[in-house]
């Protein structure tokens, strides 16, 4: 029995990382018995209809209806860092140069041709750049990065520009933005580098500079997702902006109350001109049309775009819609995807998903979605559900599929949950209100016809390079030209496509 949804109740620093058509034939036996077992004993661990609780979502993600099934195939594989498997945390397609990036968190920044020719980029973490990328840990490290729109464009401003989102163990420059307590864990720094050539196989320019640096209060939670909105076109008004994944600093139940707080910066969403001067350090520009621009004389902070999140590790964009959504890590009991607008309040730590936060153990979901001013979940599913790993869910994602040359795939919101290697989706064109009943499942098939989660595959990775089979994914989606959509991991080097 699942422990009555037992959850972690100690006030410590949270250990975890916080940090149609086809027919499944092959659906693993543990899985069916967890979900057998789970409808046997539902009533006998369910909670209260109302009032709090530690599963507010009893019935479990469907298992074996409407799964989807897709192939995929190995595309590259990624350098080992003292025999330890690469550790992918973000790829993006660079049109210009006709290439992807992709980043492993330690600080290395590889160039991927489009034939799965791997070279290194840049290393952030060497001593002449004076980084010193702080990578301890599952949360830390070399967090994110974008390249500017213009990075190939000769002449214009963003040309050879990108930036990256990195933890650094460097403490000694005075932070842009503090928490108002913890410990001084270590700063989150900003950074902009300018290549001269764009199209060389290695960066050459100048040690970056500097846009903002966040003192860290603890060791989790640090910072999220750097991304351009792929969808803004040049005579847009958000061309050549840049969104920026601000977690809440950490510990577990947002302590110190960030994420409510539009004086502070972290539990947010940014929007910031990198090209622009006018923020308080000079190093940035604050759009004009950010939703709290003009309220600066009650300490609210001119980058934010969107607040009331936890852990944004990944947003996206629908490329059809322009929609943006975002996958917020949970405390203990939910995970969500959920939309992202101008001014949104996503309601943690009041509200976690659609119920409100009681503690780390705890919802309450005798009023769910019951603020009209918060943003609420399309999608969220219950940590203790049975397909998951227990104790260890983390929501990621966001890829809405719309261009690629996967059928099955089209018109879809796709997400999932990093530790179990499961991928998810529910339809982007008729969205859901929340709740987990929606959410389906998508794995992937090898030549052998049997259809595997990303775990089971790296799992089976693993035996082949001789290692001890890992026991999470820590998956994420990385995107290519033309709708490509990849499958990145920690665990066993390997980078894969998804494919019809």
């Amino acid at each position: 029995m699942r422990e009555s949804r037992a959850r972690h109740t100690t006030e410590q620093l949270d250990p975890r990382f916080r940090g149609d058509d086809d027919v499944l034939f092959n659906i693993s036996n543990e899985v069916l018995m967890k979900q057998i077992l789970f409808i046997l004993v539902a009533g006998l661990v369910a909670s209260p209809a109302c009032g709090q609780t530690n599963d507010p979502f009893p019935e479990p993600i469907e298992a074996t209806e409407d799964v989807i099934t897709v192939g995929f195939e190995d595309f590259a594989a990624i350098p080992d860092i003292d025999g330890e498997p690469a550790r992918m945390m973000t790829m993006v397609d660079e049109p210009g140069t006709g290439r992807m990036f992709l980043s492993d968190m330690r600080g290395l920044l590889y160039s991927v041709s489009y034939d799965g020719q791997v070279a290194e980029y840049l290393n952030i973490d060497d001593e002449r750049w004076e980084v010193s990328v702080e990578s301890q840990s599952r949360e830390r490290g070399f967090q994110s990065f974008a390249f500017h729109p213009q990075f190939n464009e000769p002449g214009a401003p963003g040309f050879g520009k990108f930036y990256t989102w990195t933890d650094t163990d460097n403490t000694t420059p005075d932070p842009d933005f503090v928490s108002g307590g913890g410990d001084d864990s270590h700063d989150t720094v900003l950074l902009e580098w300018t290549a001269s050539t764009p199209d060389a196989a290695t960066y050459d320019g100048d040690p970056p500079r500097e846009l903002a640096r966040f003192e860290q209060p603890f060791g989790n939670h640090n910072a999220g997702h750097l991304a351009f909105n792929p969808t803004a076109s040049p005579d847009d008004p958000d061309y050549g902006l840049l969104y920026m994944g601000v977690a809440d600093g950490g510990s577990g139940g947002d302590p110190l109350d960030n994420a409510q707080k539009l004086s502070s910066a972290f539990g947010k969403v940014f929007r910031i001109d990198p090209l622009g001067s006018d923020s308080q350090n000079g190093e940035y520009g604050i759009p004009a049309d950010n939703p709290f621009v003009g309220s600066a004389e009650d300490g609210t902070l001119g980058e934010i775009y969107a607040y009331g999140v936890r852990n944004p590790q990944r947003f996206g964009w629908d490329s059809e819609t322009g929609a943006m959504y975002l996958a917020d890590i949970g405390q203990n009991i939910i995970e969500e995807v959920s939309p992202v607008t101008a001014g949104a309040n996503l309601g943690w730590n009041d509200w976690e998903g659609s119920m409100r936060f009681v503690s780390r153990s705890e919802v309450d979901d005798s009023d769910p979605r019951g603020d009209p001013d918060l943003t609420y979940p399309v999608a969220e599913f219950d940590q203790s559900d049975p397909i998951l790993q227990p104790s260890c869910c983390a929501a990621t994602g966001v890829h809405v599929y719309r261009d690629g040359d996967i059928d099955q795939l089209r018109d879809l919101l796709l997400f999932g949950d990093f530790p179990s290697g499961e991928i998810f989706y529910v339809s982007a064109d008729d969205l859901p209100e929340g709740g987990q009943d929606p959410i389906r499942r998508v794995l992937l098939r090898g030549e052998d016809e049997e259809a595997r989660t990303v775990l089971e595959l790296i799992q089976e990775t693993n035996r082949s390079q001789g290692r001890e089979p890992a026991d999470r994914a820590d998956m994420r989606f990385g995107t290519g030209p033309n709708g490509q959509l990849f499958i990145l991991n920690k665990q066993d080097g390997t980078l894969r496509s998804l494919v019809p």
